[in-house]
């Protein structure tokens, strides 16, 4: 007895659904509880100096280890969120950690040097291929590896691991993931990758600005200031000190997704579609019956 095709298999909208689908990682609601609970947690984290009066004490140095006690399981908590929602197993955790390694192998390849980090532009092409939820968690990760790779551990480095988790959360928010492909796909990545590389240095410059004192009345951060004067403070200082490490993280991602964007977005979708995540494993009437019978007819085929 022959047993009937299984869904998809004879090629049909069904099998081409299946083929296409290539983000295994839903965001469920509670994991969009999770999320949306660390990004308050983060803005709170980088923001509240300029709230803070002129007598409190503004050392990120300080509350640095909080936030890393506050981040990490809210982290496991996306994860386990994303897990009890259906929307991650275990071979999309094992590709989470390989990409983490990967990117974290990446990024000595350019630290220290005028800005340039290769491993931003993996973290755009993972978002955008395994979700926002993926992508969060991936950035993360992907920062506490290489600091631990690159001894860069310090007061600094939860607030990397919130930005990056950003960053790569906003590739995996980009528009048309089914529909767009091919060429505009990759200028898209690559705006959002020069973008977001600014927008990540700007976000990192707050958490050391608020802590340097003596820079000159037009750049330094002055405690209890109203906030606008503060922040038209903060912009000089950015276009100051950093706006060259930033263009330079910016150009080096722009030029890595069109030159091996293509390539490495086919890679992760064919591996993505391989894995077959968050398939769910079922079979149909005919299929059991036949799986239920076969070891009936292979005794009675032995006596006889």
């Amino acid at each position: 007895m022959s047993l009937p095709p299984t869904p998809g298999a004879t090629g049909g909208a069904t099998g081409r659904a299946t083929r296409g689908a290539t983000r295994p990682v839903r965001i469920g609601p509670r994991a969009a509880v999770a999320l949306v609970l660390v990004t308050l947690i983060g803005i709170a984290a980088f923001g509240w100096p300029l709230l803070a009066d002129g007598q409190s004490g503004l050392a990120h140095s300080q509350d640095a280890p909080w936030l890393f006690a506050a981040l990490l399981p809210l982290l496991v908590a996306v994860v386990v969120a994303t897990i009890a929602d259906n929307g991650m197993d275990a071979k999309a955790v094992a590709m989470l950690g390989v990409l983490a390694a990967v990117g974290a192998a990446l990024r000595p390849l350019g630290a220290g040097t005028a800005g340039l980090e290769p491993m931003f532009f993996l973290m755009v092409l993972s978002g955008r291929v395994l979700g926002p939820g993926f992508g969060f968690v991936l950035g993360s990760v992907t920062m506490f590896a290489s600091a631990l790779l690159t001894g860069g551990v310090g007061p600094w480095m939860p607030f990397q691991m919130l930005a990056l988790g950003w960053f790569s959360l906003g590739a995996g928010l980009l528009p048309g993931p089914e529909r767009i492909r091919g060429r505009a796909e990759l200028l898209m990545l690559a705006t959002y990758g020069f973008v977001g590389s600014f927008a990540y240095g700007t976000i990192m410059n707050l958490q050391g600005w608020v802590i340097l004192q003596g820079m000159g009345q037009g750049v330094s951060f002055h405690p209890g200031d109203p906030v606008a004067a503060n922040l038209a403070r903060f912009v000089a200082y950015c276009l100051a000190t950093s706006l060259g490490w930033d263009l330079g993280r910016a150009a080096l991602t722009v030029v890595l997704t069109l030159t091996l964007g293509a390539t490495l977005l086919k890679a992760l979708r064919r591996a993505t579609r391989k894995a077959a995540f968050d398939a769910p494993v079922s079979f149909d009437s005919g299929v059991r019956s036949a799986l239920d019978h076969a070891p009936e007819r292979g005794t009675n085929g032995d006596r006889g």
